[in-house]
Order: C-alpha cells, then structure tokens, then sequence
C-alpha cells in the first residue's frame, strides 16, 4: 500500500459539497468512484477541507491509501479522463503513510469574491457574489486589519460547527477592487465552520456603512454571533491553497495534529 496526495480543482456549483451525504451528490463521492474503477479497488479519500454546497477549490488537497500499480504522477491524467469537466486533477505526489491531509495543515488560504455592480454578471455568476450597491473598499479593509492576530473566534462559527477549540490566527486579510470585482483574500492556520463567509458577510455589510469598522473587535470580546454580520452566499467562496509543514513531506509522525 502507498499513501498518495492529490491537488483537487473543482467547481461547486453542480455538488452538495465536498462531503459525501445522502442527500445528493458530492465532489468527495465523484472522486471516489473513479479511483475505485481505475485502482480496481475500493478507494476511500480524505479532504484537506469540507467546503459547502456551491462553494469552489484551486487547491483542496486529498489523500487515500491504495495497492495500484498507477506511478503518483499519472493519477492526474488518468483521473482527468473519467471526471467530469468540473472537476480536475492538477497534481499526484506519493506522500509518507503517516501523512493527513487534514490533520497535519498549518494555514490555509481562502478568495471570496462580489461582483459589485448594479446589474451583475452573467460571467461570474456562479463564482462571485452580487452586491448592486458600492461598498467602500477603505472601511472594509480598515475592519480586515482587525483580524490580523490569535483571537477567540467563538462568534465566528455557525451552528453545526464541531471544532474542539475556537481560537484562530489570522496573518492576512485584504481588499481589493479590480473594475467591478472585489476579491477578499483570507490568509490563516485554519478557520471555523462558516468563518470566511462570515467574514466576507460582515465586511460587505462594513463596506455599505451597516456596521461599524470595530465590529470584529467587538465579536472577539463579547464572542457574540449577533455582533457581525451574515453569512455570506457560497458561490463566492473558494478553498485556493492548503499549507503544510516541510516535515509533513518526510516525518509526518512527529508533527502534531490540529483539529
């Protein structure tokens, strides 16, 4: 048996999310069947992230144990032969047993992106949220440098959230306009259920003059939900890259897990 790790690109739209459920379909069960045909074997992966329903990934990051005689590096061809075009394989790496491609990231970097515009988008529509009002991009950004630092982030979390503990570091955050596109980067060691949706939801709300620019400030001292703003819609969002430790590479045994 060999441990293998995958670069997974997909987009959402057409899924239930990553994890597969029984109410529909999913990128995690897609992906399984066509390893399990190509391998000859029952294949079961494991994702660097549970993304939601519509949301997208450049870079979700997958592992899964197999005996196939298929080298690391040709996964992706074979793979991108039998997967739909929305989803594709970009990279195939053998990894050691130990390694865990959720267990052992230490950052992860996510993009939300609004179209900010009065009529939308027929190109973006299902990978941008629309806001028909101007946002002002100086108070959202003036509330993004808030984030930067190890907080408790109870108030940032959605129901459902499982995570053992809810203190977070964020080492970026930024703003940017580009014409009508606005894209939130959202740099940190691991986020919350509903984290950066929720982010993005509060600075939108930031950027229309509904909150003030102290708002996350006051979700970290009052751990308070109601203090930020809503969740934002999930075509928006995208998992961009995942991070690990060199270490994870070659001793990943040594390394601590993170929940």
């Amino acid at each position: 048996m060999k441990r293998i790790l995958l670069t997974c690109e997909y987009d959402g739209t057409g899924y239930v999310g990553w994890q597969r459920q029984i109410n529909g379909l999913s990128v995690q069960q897609v992906l399984e069947e066509a390893l399990t045909t190509c391998c000859g074997e029952t294949i079961q992966v494991t994702g660097s992230s549970r993304t939601d329903a519509g949301v997208h990934a450049a870079g979700q990051m997958v592992h899964f144990d197999t005996s196939s005689s298929i080298p690391p590096e040709k996964f992706p061809f074979v793979l991108n032969s039998m997967l739909p075009p929305d989803i594709r394989i970009q990279a195939g790496h053998e990894v050691p047993p130990a390694f865990h491609a959720r267990f052992l990231s230490c950052g992860k970097l996510y993009t939300y992106r609004i179209i900010n515009n009065a009529h939308g988008s027929a190109l973006w529509r299902l990978r941008a949220s629309h806001i028909p009002v101007h946002l002002d991009l100086m108070r959202m950004q003036v509330a993004a440098d808030t984030l930067i630092g190890t907080h408790d982030c109870a108030a940032f979390q959605a129901s459902g959230g499982t995570a053992k503990t809810t203190i977070r570091t964020l080492d970026s955050c930024s703003v940017v306009r580009t014409d009508d596109l606005i894209t939130i980067t959202v740099h940190g060691n691991a986020f919350l259920y509903n984290m950066v949706r929720i982010i993005a939801g509060t600075l939108i709300d930031i950027g229309h003059g509904r909150r003030s620019t102290n708002a996350f400030e006051e979700a970290f001292a009052t751990k308070n939900r109601l203090a930020l703003g809503p969740t934002a819609p999930p075509q928006g969002l995208e998992l961009t890259s995942v991070d690990y430790p060199s270490e994870a590479y070659v001793h990943p045994e040594l390394l601590r897990w993170h929940t």
